[in-house]
């Protein structure tokens, strides 16, 4: 089954806290937009696995902290149905600190990846040790 991604289950809105898993300093980010998100009038924009988003880090190193910075939904709690069938959900929500060109700014990923994520970022396949 190749080709393009089905549409994704967005299950992260805007205000959500993630656990952010790579080494650049920031623990716990909190979404703060989702670019390229077309929704309803009043309806929180959200966010599914592999969507590139607009964080505010909220606990870290003191030089990171209060800074927005760019960052890829890596795994989320809500599960999500892959085309083969198989519904699948994480343990946590994560997030990978990214540059807007799409490059990941830490060099290591601790923990599981999800497949989709690291099929749109090749990056982030790259850097993880693991991908399920």
């Amino acid at each position: 089954m190749k080709g393009l991604p089905g549409r994704q289950t967005r299950g992260l809105p805007k205000g959500a806290r993630l656990e952010c898993i790579d080494n650049t300093g920031a623990k716990i980010v909190e979404i703060v937009e989702v670019p390229k998100y077309h929704g309803v009038h009043r309806r929180l924009a959200s966010a599914g696995i592999g969507d590139l988003l607009l964080v505010s880090v909220k606990k870290g190193s003191p030089e990171m902290r209060r800074q927005l910075v760019t960052a890829v939904i890596v795994r989320q709690r809500r599960p999500f149905r892959r085309a083969d069938g198989v519904m699948v959900r994480f343990e946590d929500n994560a997030c990978v600190i990214m540059t807007p060109e799409g490059e990941v700014k830490g060099s290591d990923i601790k923990g599981p990846v999800a497949r989709e994520a690291a099929e749109r970022w090749p990056r982030i396949a790259a850097t993880a040790s693991i991908i399920v």
